[in-house]
């Protein structure tokens, strides 16, 4: 049996509809928003790569490495906020995070 698309779109449907449930499900935990976030970007990823690979075009792959990128620089910053958002409050509970209102 070989891979065809179908089966790597069906795959990248499958975790970006985890990441939409891990988002939904889990309001609460702010480290497990950011894992489910980072889940959305792999789908996307895998899809750019699969259509990439199907249609012999590189520019899909090419863009993986810029999403990438984006991706580690949006986990380091949200990683140092949660930090410094742990040590003032204790507390990592988006719902008790209400001093971020504006």
């Amino acid at each position: 049996m070989t891979l065809t698309l179908g089966h790597f779109l069906a795959l990248g449907a499958i975790l970006f509809a985890m990441s939409v449930v891990g988002i939904f499900l889990n309001r609460r935990n702010l480290i497990v928003l950011l894992m489910a976030l980072e889940l959305m970007l792999l789908a996307v990823n895998t899809n750019f790569v699969a259509f990439s690979y199907y249609l012999h075009d590189m520019h899909g792959q090419i863009f993986v490495f810029f999403i990438l990128t984006v991706a580690a620089a949006e986990s380091a910053i949200g990683l140092a906020i949660l930090v410094l958002l742990f040590r003032n409050k204790s507390s990592i509970n988006v719902d008790e995070l209400n001093s971020l209102k504006g």
